[in-house]
């Protein structure tokens, strides 16, 4: 596993490496031990896997607050999203920050969100799937989320929203 951080603190993209011969590949998804080493951590006791039909569909700004805030990792595994983790830790240096970074089934990358920051991401192709492992179980009491179109946050998405729920629309926005 290689790591790159990100300009948000503790958010690090993962790329998976690829053992390749005339089979295909190998590669770890998961080592405990290694993401210790990047400082890293996290007990999964959760995976989510989410599919959406139509490029443009978007999902989120999603988090979880206390005492079930979470972490995740989110990976692509079949289709290309355009994934985003804004900070909303106040202590932060990085607080009302956004990174986006494109996963897909070809580039094999995974995203790492710490607890404190929302999560979402918009469809780059029909018939997209993802999956993410998380620290905590989802708890519809803790679960909120921030619009996506919030301008304190002025995400760039790459491709028209054309799909979205009506509860991630009705999010409200980030307060000062």
């Amino acid at each position: 596993m290689k790591f790159v951080a990100t300009k948000l603190d503790g958010v690090h993209i993962i790329d998976v490496e690829r053992r390749q011969d005339e089979r295909g590949y190998f590669g770890r998804l998961w080592c405990e031990r290694e993401m210790a080493a990047q400082g890293l951590s996290m007990s999964i006791v959760q995976v989510n896997v989410a599919v959406s039909l139509k490029q443009g569909t978007l999902r989120g700004m999603h988090f979880q607050r206390a005492p079930f805030a979470e972490v995740k990792i989110i990976r692509c595994q079949r289709g290309a999203l355009y994934d985003v983790i804004v900070d909303l830790r106040p202590e932060s240096a990085s607080y009302k920050q956004w990174v986006g970074v494109e996963l897909s089934e070809e580039n094999g990358r995974m995203l790492y969100a710490p607890e404190g920051c929302a999560h979402g991401y918009v469809t780059l192709r029909d018939d997209t799937e993802l999956s993410y492992s998380t620290s905590q179980v989802y708890a519809p009491a803790s679960a909120h989320g921030v619009r996506f179109d919030d301008p304190a946050f002025a995400i760039q998405w790459p491709v028209e929203v054309r799909v979205v729920s009506e509860q991630d629309r009705n999010w409200p926005v980030l307060a000062g």
